[in-house]
């Protein structure tokens, strides 16, 4: 199999309609077809060490809950092992979980009590965006911009990907990356788990 099949959680749309549907843009010309689905860009990319739009794309791709969950895992790179995971990060967990409307109010709560300056925030508006509205209730009536969950997404990915080394960045690209790959193809996105392989629910 090769590293771009079988991504079974991902539309067979083509890629530039998905991104168009969210609001993002690559920074790389293409010379796939306008009809090309997203493994087949990511391919390209792939070639063009691209490691930014593959990771836009990915994040434009990939299902609500899906995208969500490789999101929390991009923020828990920056948690030293054993440390205490920040509120908005905790919500989004347990919104990918168990989607409900409750854990997503919940994810609002912990967003208004968070740290001006944490990353993990992202993950927490992402949930509350997730279905394109600004929330629920008398917020569920009003849209959230085009593209808000992934645009998220994309920056805590961004984020994880600034926070190491230099000489470590290619390396960790390709393993948030790999991360997608494996969540799109019903994976965990846990690489080194021996559970890997079980999918994002507990």
């Amino acid at each position: 199999m090769t590293r771009f099949a079988d991504l079974k959680k991902i539309s067979r749309e083509p890629a530039r309609r998905l991104l168009a549907l969210a609001n993002a843009r690559l920074g790389t010309p293409l010379d796939a077809p306008a009809s090309a689905p997203v493994g087949e860009v990511l391919a390209e990319l792939a070639e063009k060490g691209a490691h930014a739009d593959m990771l836009r794309l990915l994040a434009a791709a990939l299902p609500a809950r899906e995208c969500v969950w490789w999101g929390c895992l991009a923020a828990s790179d920056m948690i030293p092992e054993g440390g205490r995971v920040p509120p908005p990060l905790a919500a989004a967990r347990a919104w990918v979980f168990k989607p409900t409307d409750e854990n997503r109010a919940t994810a609002r709560r912990a967003l208004e009590v968070s740290d001006p300056d944490d990353d993990t925030s992202l993950c927490a508006n992402a949930v509350v965006m997730c279905d394109g509205k600004l929330g629920t209730g008398d917020m569920a009536k009003l849209e959230a911009p085009a593209g808000a969950l992934g645009t998220f997404i994309f920056a805590m990915n961004v984020i994880s990907l600034g926070s190491v080394d230099a000489d470590k960045m290619i390396p960790h690209a390709e393993r948030l990356i790999d991360r997608a790959l494996d969540i799109a193809r019903g994976g965990s996105g846990r690489l080194d788990s021996a559970t890997a392989a079980e999918g994002i629910t507990p």
